[in-house]
């Protein structure tokens, strides 16, 4: 609208202009060699503008004939490059739907209209093709022709990683992230991976300073780079415990200020300190720690400080810490162990069984079978206990990717992840719902079998009530018979009785009841994965740039 306006000004200024020149009483004089002409000022103009009007058209005609050849040239110049760009386009699509035979069409019209110098796609196409095809040699000579352009440099490291990852060759797509990462930081796939790499070969250093690059690229967020900053630090700590326990204490100290809620760097923390012979100041950690959230591991550190101590000292220290955190489940369970090492078994049961009402696990069970075992030799109850301990829920565990261990590693063996490990229950089965409750689920059975009165002579004195099994008939739930066997050898399948318990027999553990029919089915850790480290050296197809 504004240049339609600007336009209709414009015409009326000239209108106006030739107006006034045809108003005003000039003429123009020509004088020629044999005559004089006289025009009006108004006619003057016209003729000109129409001259100049005239010498532009042929000018214009003359330079189109002139420049023709070259812009036919231009002409079909551009529909080639408009079909290869066609056929480059549709090849792309051929090959993010699995369309082999199309993509290797489309690629050769794409190489027929385009100059694969001038049009890096060209590599990507055919190397794309080549995957589809199964020619994993030709697309890694692709992808190495990548390495020679800058532009087209970090494709072609991206995909000889993947290769070599789908390949196996580990130490091959750790070199190339390395590079792509030293060309690139900003890249999330080369910085991830280059990280694997030295958090996998122990080089800490190189992973801290990876990592605040990341940070300087705006790579990882602020919180993200201060866990991952204190789980280096924790693990860097932990190598070096025994060889620079003060430079051990200071990372870990400084892992503690990152995240303080972080349990390995508050256990490194400790563990430092203790092997310098500052178990006071492992205590005062430990102690901060288990009042801002208690811990099984901060438990078990804390009443074991000082190793060589009596059982009494241990005790104390579990006392405290069931003072700290009342009516707490972890600081029940390490009294109730205190107590049964120091012989109070009276005091452990009462301890312990609270909590297998409310938070019932392996390792309450186990433990009450063991206070059974001491305080009445009961072998009944202990069974029973001990049956309870094998379809308990398991107790918190460091878990990886399914990999279970009782202690914390910076990286999961199983896929070399960064703190990957997580202090949880281990997941066992996936339950049933009915009802919106799950089926099998573990149910607290306070039933134990009931030990028959004696009286007379052979009463047992109340310090230690536990019967003598060949004067106490027990169900066969309790005590499995004892096969007879005859003189001759052969088995009496009549007569079984209990065995004599002259020798009163040690409690047997959860892994010693666990029978091929009542086996919970409960996945143990993978198998061994190996070091995390790089593998041996072997021949690689690869070439290391």
């Amino acid at each position: 609208m504004i240049k339609l306006i600007l336009f209709f000004l414009l015409v009326l200024a000239l209108a106006g202009l030739f107006a006034w020149v045809a108003d005003l009483p000039a003429t123009v004089t020509l004088n020629l060699p044999e005559a004089q002409a006289e025009v009006s000022l108004l006619v003057a103009m016209v003729a000109i503008v129409a001259l100049i009007a005239a010498v532009m058209i042929v000018w214009w005609f003359l330079k189109g004939i002139i420049r023709s050849p070259e812009q036919l040239t231009r002409h079909f110049r551009s529909r080639k490059r408009d079909r290869g760009y066609q056929a480059l386009s549709t090849g792309m699509i051929a090959v993010g739907a699995g369309d082999s035979g199309l993509a290797r069409k489309m690629n050769s019209r794409a190489l027929q209209n385009l100059d694969p110098s001038t049009e890096p796609l060209l590599y990507l196409l055919d190397a794309q093709t080549s995957l589809l095809e199964g020619d994993h040699a030709k697309a890694r000579r692709k992808f190495e022709a990548m390495l020679d352009e800058p532009e087209t440099r970090p494709l072609g490291l991206h995909g000889l990683y993947l290769e070599a990852q789908k390949l196996g060759e580990t130490r091959a797509a750790r070199h190339f992230a390395e590079l792509a990462a030293k060309d690139a930081p900003q890249l999330d796939w080369a910085s991830r991976a280059a990280m694997e790499a030295r958090t996998a070969e122990a080089d800490w250093d190189g992973a801290l300073k990876l990592l605040d690059r990341q940070l300087a690229t705006k790579q990882i967020a602020k919180e993200s780079y201060k866990r991952q900053r204190a789980v280096l630090m924790t693990a860097k700590s932990m190598e070096i415990v025994d060889t620079d326990p003060s430079q051990a204490r200071s990372l870990a100290s400084e892992a503690v200020s990152l995240q303080p809620d972080f349990v390995p760097a508050t256990l490194a923390q400790a563990r430092a300190a203790i092997r310098k012979g500052d178990t006071r100041g492992a205590g005062k950690v430990l102690e901060a720690a288990w009042k801002r959230e208690p811990h099984a591991q901060i438990g078990g550190l804390y009443v074991h400080l000082r190793p060589g101590d009596p059982v009494q000292d241990r005790l104390e220290r579990a006392r405290k810490l069931d003072q700290w955190k009342p009516q707490n489940g972890i600081a029940a369970r390490a009294l109730a162990r205190a107590l049964y090492e120091a012989g109070e078994y009276a005091d452990a049961r009462k301890t312990i069984e609270p909590v297998i009402r409310t938070e019932p696990s392996e390792s309450a069970f186990l433990l009450l079978a063991d206070i059974e075992d001491e305080q009445t030799g009961d072998q009944g109850r202990v069974r029973h206990w001990l049956a309870q301990a094998l379809k308990a829920p398991r107790d918190p565990a460091w878990t990886a990717d399914g990999y279970v261990s009782e202690n914390w590693a910076p990286i999961s063996p199983v896929t070399g992840r960064l703190d990957a490990f997580e202090w949880r229950v281990p997941v066992e089965q996936v339950l049933p719902l009915v009802d919106g409750k799950p089926v099998g689920a573990f149910e607290y059975d306070a039933t134990v079998p009931v030990i028959p009165q004696i009286e007379g002579d052979d009463a047992i004195p109340e310090s230690r009530p536990h019967m003598r099994v060949d004067d106490v008939t027990l169900s066969s739930d309790e005590i499995e018979p004892e096969v007879v066997t005859a003189s001759d050898g052969s088995k009496d399948a009549g007569t079984s009785e209990p065995a004599s318990v002259k020798e009163k027999p040690k409690a047997a553990s959860a892994a010693e009841m666990e029978t091929a029919e009542d086996k919970p089915d409960r996945p143990g850790p993978p198998d061994d994965p190996g070091p995390v480290g790089p593998p041996p050296k072997q021949d690689s197809p690869y070439r290391l740039f």
